[in-house]
């Protein structure tokens, strides 16, 4: 028994041997039949990695932008369209609310000193929303309550417009004209200030005012959008559980009259949408697996037809029809697996480049080596068997005739 797994151990080492001596025999050919398993695996794992990598930035960053917020848009009802001063102030009163910051949305255009922009996007901002959020003004001083009481006509502008209208000129204490309307500059917005729930979903701001003097540009007295900042210690389900049950007796339980959403349902979203690409891409690379397959059957079939005096010798000599079977499998293989070798290295380089671009932590990803190696291990079995069979099967008689 021993002696028969040695020889069949020595019957392997000298199949890998002998297949090794063939490719590199021929390396323009080897070369030109892997490059289809090397550009599928490439693919495949560039995009599972890069994609993986990006996933876990992305979870992080919603994981800072959005602690502790939720955001809340009222659609209304027959009766009660949307959010009064005083419903505001019950909603603070919640057990699981700290605080809210209502905001109001408008395009305007604005103008300075005969400069002017159209469609400018105008958020109104309550001052909560600066308290919660630091960071948000580089310079100058934020939205105050006192601003929002008394609706005041002042602005906080962000680097685009102040570039557009104040180009050299310090624009602190200065006045711009929104729709004809004058208001004065107390402050200037950071670069980053967009990293809000609400800013997500809708757009970094480029002009912040007072969040009840916006509501009286759109001649509006309810408010239908707000962040809802969670007190400490609560947890999004638990706030939204509340949230839904104050909002359905507020609007006497009639359905569809608000929505409420939290960072972890847009990071499901969004992780989901990630995966359908991620698959829908990978699927798409695999075709060059495929291509690639279809190669080495085609070199395996050329070889078969170049050895058949080979074939025929070893055969009279007494080699088994599975001995040939096994030789030319492990050549498939070894073909199959150098591409799939090569193809993982290029991929792994290749999103190493595209995380470094996108400034986003770069991530081995195991299973999608795993994948990669076993993708290029069933290529090579499946589309070697055939070209490995036919040489099996050929008359050792036949093919001694073609020495």
């Amino acid at each position: 028994m021993f002696k028969k797994i040695c020889g069949v151990l020595s019957m392997l080492v000298e199949c890998v041997r002998m297949s090794l001596q063939n490719i590199f025999a021929n390396r323009l050919r080897s070369f030109l039949t892997v490059l289809g398993i090397l550009i599928g695996v490439a693919a495949v794992i560039a995009l599972i990695t890069t994609v993986n990598a990006f996933s876990g930035s992305l979870s992080d960053s919603f994981k800072t932008m959005g602690a502790g917020t939720l955001s809340v848009t009222v659609t209304g009802s027959d009766l009660k369209s949307g959010l009064s001063t005083k419903d505001l102030n019950a909603l603070t009163e919640l057990p699981a609310v700290e605080g809210v910051s209502p905001q109001e949305s408008l395009r305007s255009r604005i103008s300075h000193a005969g400069s002017h922009d159209t469609r400018i996007r105008v958020t109104g901002r309550s001052g909560s929303y600066f308290a919660k959020n630091e960071g948000l003004v580089s310079r100058g001083r934020p939205i105050n309550v006192i601003d929002e009481n008394n609706s005041s006509r002042v602005c906080l502008i962000n680097s685009d417009v102040t570039e557009t209208l104040f180009y050299g000129v310090d624009p602190l204490g200065e006045t711009i004209y929104i729709d004809g309307m004058p208001f004065s500059v107390i402050g200037t917005l950071a670069d980053d200030s967009a990293k809000s729930v609400t800013s997500i979903m809708n757009g970094s701001d480029e002009i912040v005012i007072p969040y009840t003097t916006a509501m009286k540009m759109n001649s509006v007295n309810v408010v239908t959008s707000l962040t809802v900042y969670l007190a400490d210690g609560v947890d999004s389900d638990t706030a939204n559980d509340e949230l839904e049950e104050w909002f359905d007796a507020l609007f006497s339980y009639e359905e569809d009259c608000y929505s409420i959403m939290s960072m972890s349902s847009i990071e499901d979203t969004m992780q989901s949408m990630l995966s359908m690409v991620s698959s829908l891409l990978a699927g798409i690379a695999s075709i060059a697996l495929v291509v690639g397959g279809i190669g080495i059957m085609n070199m395996m079939l050329t070889t078969v037809t170049e050895r058949t005096a080979e074939i025929g010798l070893k055969k009279a000599l007494g080699a088994l029809p599975w001995q040939i079977q096994v030789q030319f499998l492990i050549e498939s293989f070894l073909l199959s697996m150098i591409g799939g070798a090569a193809g993982i290295a290029l991929g792994l380089g290749l999103s190493m480049f595209l995380c470094s671009m996108m400034s986003t932590d770069f991530l081995i990803s195991v299973q999608a080596i795993l994948l990669g190696f076993g993708f290029s291990a069933a290529v090579g079995i499946v589309f070697g068997w055939a070209p490995a069979r036919k040489a099996s099967r050929l008359n050792p008689i036949d093919a001694l005739r073609s020495m």
